[in-house]
């Protein structure tokens, strides 16, 4: 009987890691890979769509996009702003980042940063 009790307790955690991994599980299924509660982000398009209009372009390799939301959310964040053109890559990890003047590479990986993902390289395009 003395071998019971500590069994009986790493058998209780390892229940207890089992049903809230579960939950989480679920709950990932039922509001998206970001919570994002099934809803899809809405597209931000830059004012100008011609990449012809944009001299300088930069690769930024990103890690944590799962969804296609999260993909969204990368591109919405440079798209809304003046003189970027960004398109994302979600099987890749990769966006894009079209700009009508010069940007510094630690300006773009601020960018995503951000947004809560990882920017783990900045290359030309």
């Amino acid at each position: 009987m003395e071998g019971f009790l500590p069994t009986a307790v790493i058998c209780l955690v390892l229940l207890m890691i089992v049903v809230f991994s579960v939950r989480s599980y679920l709950k990932k299924l039922k509001s998206g890979c970001c919570g994002a509660g099934g809803d899809e982000v809405k597209r931000v398009r830059p004012a100008d769509r011609d990449a012809s209009h944009y001299s300088y372009a930069r690769l930024v390799r990103i890690e944590g996009m799962h969804c296609q939301n999260c993909a969204r959310r990368v591109e919405n964040a440079f798209n809304s702003q003046e003189g970027f053109y960004a398109k994302v890559d979600l099987a890749k990890k990769t966006a894009l980042v079209r700009t009508k003047v010069p940007v510094s590479d630690q300006q773009l990986k601020q960018v995503v940063r951000r947004l809560g993902y990882s920017p783990v390289a900045v290359e030309p395009a």
